[in-house]
């Protein structure tokens, strides 16, 4: 496996840097959208190659007191299985330890990966508003 340097700061990010991501999903959000997301996130974890190729990112938002979500952990396919999701992740959690809870929703299938990272399973609700930012759309904040 080659150099893989982990930093916590997207200030350097381009669009260019994330594209491959999102792989399997269903609406996938547009290049500067992928951005966006990144860099308004509380907490970012990217890992970069020697070349400096983006090769994964992780993102958090939190109160860095009480409660943290991780929305969002993409490593690019040809570099899954190498170890980047999970140096990522836990990058994250250290950064979140002084939090009560810190949540994660994922697809069924990755379940596993999180188990084996000290994860547990839990029952969940969500709510998801359409249009969503996924298609670049704004979503309007409400109280």
């Amino acid at each position: 496996m080659h150099q893989v340097m982990y930093v916590h700061d997207a200030a350097a990010l381009t669009e260019a840097d994330l594209g491959g991501f999102f792989v399997g999903w269903p609406q996938p959000p547009a290049p500067a959208e992928r951005l966006a997301i990144v860099q308004a996130a509380d907490e970012v974890v990217i890992a970069r190659s020697g070349d400096g190729t983006v090769l994964g990112f992780a993102t958090a938002l939190t109160d860095h007191r009480f409660a943290a979500y991780i929305p969002l952990v993409e490593v690019l396919p040809a570099h899954q299985g190498q170890g980047i999701g999970s140096q990522m992740l836990q990058a994250l959690l250290d950064r979140l330890s002084a939090c009560y809870m810190i949540d994660l929703v994922c697809d069924d299938d990755v379940v596993p990966f999180y188990e084996r990272l000290g994860g547990t399973r839990l029952s969940a609700i969500a709510w998801r508003n359409r249009p969503t930012p996924a298609r670049g759309e704004p979503v309007a904040a409400s109280r």
